[in-house]
């Protein structure tokens, strides 16, 4: 029986107050991860701070969810005005600011217009995994967030969207569970469970529910959690929800059909298939044994990855190789990186053509569709064994793709073919074509290997990762010193400055006599930068660095890049992440 439809208005309004009245008692205060009195800054443990409920009954927190969605007293879980008057201030993050050599008013000084310039500059960018890593540090370290020209929410924006671009999931939750900040970050969430369920990881996804401490406001959030009660046998503490839901306004045919179809309350399957989102793509899935979708080009990646991890894609061998139509999809949806390459490619296979066609393949493919030519092409060099020859049909089928628009439809399976080439039998005519498609395998280069000989080589690296006393490493660096002093040949890098002067800014004595080895130089630091390190930006100073490493491996850097970035680092008294850089940039490894 359904719970609130046997109930008579009275029953229901009498319920509908005492959860009111239970909701207004139950709901839980925001956790704030930090206090701000400066002698009592605690660690993010939001389990100390919240009630524990148990989920194995139904609680005023599910009804309050569902209030707090429809009321016109709905209060917003940011409110930068009201926090900034209040002595509870809320700061979200993962990381304390001393694990970095950060501090919680990194943001302070910061001006909101050159944050969301630099911003935008860096969201146009796939970040290396230098730059990447200090991006992390930056959008999740605990710290006030930046007033001047810039809102808490647009801020905490910028943080969702690089959340979102970086994609690492288990970062996401850790820090959306970690924070209880469902309400603040609404698409960052619907992001985490999205993914989840777009590779069939369903339970994943209805687990992070039940991780949340808070009651959802967002209209989307609630009918996945309805879904996951269902799915977790919590059958009447959806219905109940969901009939809550309804009496405040509720209205989705698309999803009243699905969820009682799952309820038990309608036999009729309903056919109906919507690619809105994914979970009302999910929902038409689970509730029809039939399931059958073809997707077209416009199909959205999501779908189709939701198609590719639950089965749902015909099988390259039932793809009828005369449906071109059907085929060009395929072939735009691999070059989308949305179908496998190694089942495109199974398909042409399956094309026939003559021997005339096969001998003559620079000739027979002009005659043809590009999707037959692309198979006419793929087939002879299955079966050419010239490699000057088989590079000429590899280039001819590249072209091909990209003459179409699909050019990495011809990707993955291009550079299997290309490593089994060796690049002494390359013709120079096709050599641009193979370095340029050929993946360059990278040598792993981390063990450190010391050269007595270079300063900035030498054992005396060690210091950076703390394994010298202050005394020895200024004792060891000065008798250095005084060794290469004597050698005339001794030619003194910007490298050897980059670690004196880093020695230095630590608070290492170096004699004076050693002076002319070095001389601080912060007139190579961009002027926008200086007036950041002037004015105790660090956090703007730092995406700064971010925007100017960008792409770009530290280790391959000029060294005058180097050196800004470090004398930057310097004086701005971030050793922490200074040190690291430096042990990728300074040592000879091997």
């Amino acid at each position: 029986m359904r719970i609130l439809r046997s109930l008579n208005k009275k029953y229901f309004f009498l319920i509908f107050l005492f959860f009111f009245i239970g909701n207004s008692n139950a709901e839980d205060e925001p956790v704030d991860i930090w206090n701000v009195d400066k002698n009592k800054i605690q660690s993010n443990d939001f389990n100390s701070n919240l009630n524990e409920k148990t989920n194995d009954s139904l609680t005023i927190k599910s009804e309050s969810t569902i209030f707090n969605m429809q009321s016109d007293k709905k209060i917003s879980s940011i409110n930068l005005d009201e926090d900034l008057n209040s002595d509870d201030i809320k700061i979200f993050g993962l990381y304390d600011p001393e694990e970095n050599s950060l501090d919680i008013n990194m943001w302070s000084n910061s001006d909101g217009d050159q944050l969301k310039n630099i911003f935008k500059k860096l969201d146009k960018i796939n970040l290396s995994k230098d730059a990447a890593y200090i991006m992390k540090i930056l959008m999740l370290t605990n710290a006030y967030i930046p007033t001047k020209n810039i809102s808490e929410k647009d801020f905490l924006k910028f943080r969702s969207q690089w959340l979102i671009k970086n994609s690492d999931l288990d970062l996401i939750e850790e820090y959306l569970i970690k924070n209880q900040i469902f309400n603040i970050h609404p698409k960052l969430t619907k992001f985490l469970l999205d993914e989840y369920i777009s590779t069939s990881n369903v339970q994943k996804a209805c687990e992070i529910f039940s991780k949340n401490k808070e009651p959802i406001d967002d209209e989307y959030l609630i009918k996945f959690n309805i879904y996951c009660l269902i799915k977790n046998n919590r059958v009447e503490e959806a219905q109940l929800i969901f009939d809550l839901k309804k009496e405040l306004g509720f209205s989705d045919k698309y999803y009243e059909k699905k969820i009682n179809y799952l309820l038990g309350y309608a036999t009729e399957i309903d056919e109906t298939i919507s690619e809105k989102n994914i979970l009302e793509f999910h929902l038409a899935h689970i509730t029809n044994p039939k399931f059958l979708f073809e997707p077209k080009e416009t199909t959205s990646k999501i779908i189709w990855k939701y198609l590719s991890s639950s089965g749902l894609l015909s099988s390259h061998e039932k793809i009828d190789i005369f449906d071109l139509e059907k085929i060009s999809t395929l072939e735009k949806a691999t070059h989308n990186k949305n179908y496998p390459e190694k089942n495109l490619f199974k398909i042409y296979k399956r094309f026939q053509f003559d021997i005339n066609q096969l001998l003559n393949v620079e000739e027979s493919y002009k005659s043809l569709s590009n999707i037959e030519a692309r198979a006419l092409i793929y087939q002879k060099i299955l079966l050419e064994s010239e490699t000057v020859e088989k590079l000429k049909l590899l280039k001819l089928l590249k072209n091909n793709f990209e003459s179409d628009d699909k050019s990495l439809a011809f990707d993955e399976e291009l550079r299997k073919f290309l490593d089994k080439i060796e690049p002494t039998n390359v013709p120079d005519n096709l050599t641009s074509f193979y370095y340029t498609n050929i993946e360059i395998k990278k040598k792993n280069s981390s063990e450190i290997k010391f050269n007595k000989e270079v300063l900035h080589q030498s054992k005396l690296l060690n210091y950076f990762s703390g394994d010298y006393s202050k005394p020895k490493i200024e004792k060891d660096v000065n008798n250095y010193l005084k060794k290469i002093k004597k050698n005339k040949k001794y030619f003194f890098s910007k490298k050897d400055q980059i670690f004196l002067e880093s020695l230095k800014y630590d608070g290492i004595e170096i004699s004076d006599k050693y002076n002319d080895f070095y001389e601080i130089n912060n007139s190579e630091i961009p002027t926008d930068i200086q007036v950041m390190i002037n004015n105790n930006e660090k956090g703007t100073a730092l995406l700064r660095i971010v925007e100017v490493i960008g792409q770009d491996d530290l280790e391959k850097m000029d060294e005058d890049t180097i050196y800004f970035i470090i004398s930057t680092l310097n004086q701005l008294n971030i050793g922490l992440i200074r040190n690291k850089i430096l042990l990728k940039v300074l040592p000879l490894k091997v």
